[in-house]
C-alpha cells in the first residue's frame, strides 16, 4: 500500500514538474546558467548543504518526540532512523512542496507516510507537525529580525518606515499565534476549523470523532516540546533560522556574477523580503510568479548601487537561476522518492 501511495505523490510531482519545464525559455536558461558558470555549479551545491539545517531540525524533534512519548513504537521503544534516509525524506518532502499547490498539500502527508512505519502514526505526525511549524515559525523570526538590519545599512524614509511597521506587526502576530500553538497544540484546533468549511466538513466531522483521542495525544506531544524541553525547541528554531541566513548566500553566489562585491546584510533583505512575497502566494505550485516579483521589488528597490535598468537586469537574472536550481532539487527530490 505504501508502494502504491509513494507512486501517487511521484507522478503527481512529475506531471507538475513537466509542466513548469515546459514554459521556461530553454535559450535564455541556457544563456543564463553558462554566463554565472561555476557560480551555479555553487549554487546548486549550496542547497545539498541548507538541507542539513533541516533534517537536523526535524531530527531533534523526532527524537524529543519519541523520548516524551510512553507508547510503544511497531519495531522498538528507540528505533534507529539513518541521517541519510530521513536526509532523503526531508528532501523529497520539499520537492512535494514545491511541485504541488498549496504547499503543504503534497510533502507533509509524503513524510507521514514514510516516518509511520518506523515510529508509529500518532509519533510521526506530531513530529511532522511540530517540524511545519518550526518551519514557519522560524520565517517570521526571520522577517522580523530583517527590518533593523535594513536600517542599519539604508536611509530610512517614510514609506520604508510605514512598510517596516506594518511587517513588524504582521511578525509580532505571527510568532505570538505560533506560541500560543506551541503551548496548547494545534491539531485539535486545526481540524476543528475544517468543520466549517464546505464539502471538506462532511469528511472532517466524522474524522474527528473517530480519531479524538488521537489528536489529543498529538497536541500533547506538541505541546510538550515548548513546554518541557525548550532546549530542543530552541535549537530546532536556531537551525531553520541559521538555514535562512545561509540561504542568502546563494543571491550573493549569482550576485557576484554581475559585480564585483557584494554585501551579505543586502543578500539577507533579498531573500528576506522575496520569501515573504512567495509565501503569500503558497496556493501556487513552485510560487510561479511570486518569487520573481519578490526579486524585482527587492533587488530594484535596494538598488545596490547599480543603475535602475542594471538594477532590473540583475533582478531577471537572479530569479532566472533560483528557478532553473528550484527546478534542479525538486527533480532531485522526486527522483529520491523511488529509491529505497
Amino acid at each position: 500500500m505504501r508502494r502504491n501511495y509513494k507512486n501517487i505523490f511521484f507522478g503527481i510531482g512529475i506531471i507538475v514538474l513537466i509542466l513548469m519545464v515546459i514554459q521556461l525559455d530553454f535559450t535564455q536558461v541556457w544563456a543564463g546558467v553558462r554566463h554565472a558558470g561555476y557560480w551555479f555549479v555553487a549554487v546548486v551545491l549550496l542547497w545539498a548543504f541548507l538541507y542539513v539545517f533541516n533534517t537536523t531540525s526535524w531530527w531533534l524533534i523526532i527524537h524529543s518526540t519519541l523520548h516524551r512519548s510512553s507508547t510503544p513504537t511497531p519495531r522498538s521503544s528507540s528505533p534507529r532512523l539513518s541521517p541519510f534516509w530521513l536526509y532523503k525524506v526531508t528532501v523529497a518532502g520539499f520537492a512535494l512542496n514545491y511541485a504541488t499547490p498549496g504547499g503543504l498539500m503534497g510533502g507533509e502527508p509524503y513524510r507521514i507516510m514514510m516516518l509511520s512505519p518506523k515510529i508509529g502514526t500518532e509519533r510521526a505526525s506530531s513530529s511532522v507537525i511540530l517540524y511545519v511549524m518550526t518551519h514557519i515559525f522560524s520565517h517570521f523570526w526571520f522577517w522580523l529580525l530583517s527590518i533593523p538590519l535594513f536600517f542599519i545599512i539604508h536611509q530610512p524614509t517614510t514609506v520604508t518606515i510605514l512598510i517596516a511597521v506594518a511587517m513588524a506587526t504582521f511578525c509580532t502576530t505571527a510568532i505570538w499565534f505560533f506560541m500560543k500553538g506551541y503551548k496548547r497544540g494545534l491539531a485539535v484546533r486545526g481540524m476543528d476549523l475544517l468543520r466549517h468549511i464546505p464539502y471538506i466538513k462532511k469528511w472532517a466531522i466524522p474524522f474527528i470523532n473517530d480519531h479524538k483521542q488521537q489528536l489529543d495525544r498529538i497536541d500533547q506531544q506538541i505541546a510538550a516540546l515548548h513546554n518541557q524541553n525548550p532546549r530542543t525547541f530552541w535549537s530546532a528554531v536556531g537551525l531553520e533560522l541559521l538555514c535562512r541566513i545561509c540561504s542568502a548566500a546563494e543571491i550573493m553566489f549569482i550576485l557576484l556574477v554581475l559585480m564585483p562585491c557584494v554585501n551579505y546584510i543586502d543578500c539577507i533583505l533579498i531573500i528576506s523580503f522575496t520569501t515573504l512575497i512567495a509565501n503569500m502566494l503558497f496556493f501556487m505550485p513552485l510560487q510561479l510568479g511570486g518569487r520573481e516579483g519578490g526579486f524585482l521589488m527587492s533587488i530594484t528597490g535596494l538598488g545596490l548601487g547599480l543603475t535602475p535598468e542594471a538594477a532590473l537586469n540583475a533582478a531577471i537574472f537572479v530569479a532566472l537561476l533560483v528557478r532553473v536550481r528550484e527546478l534542479i532539487w525538486t527533480a532531485i527530490g522526486l527522483m529520491l522518492i523511488k529509491t529505497k
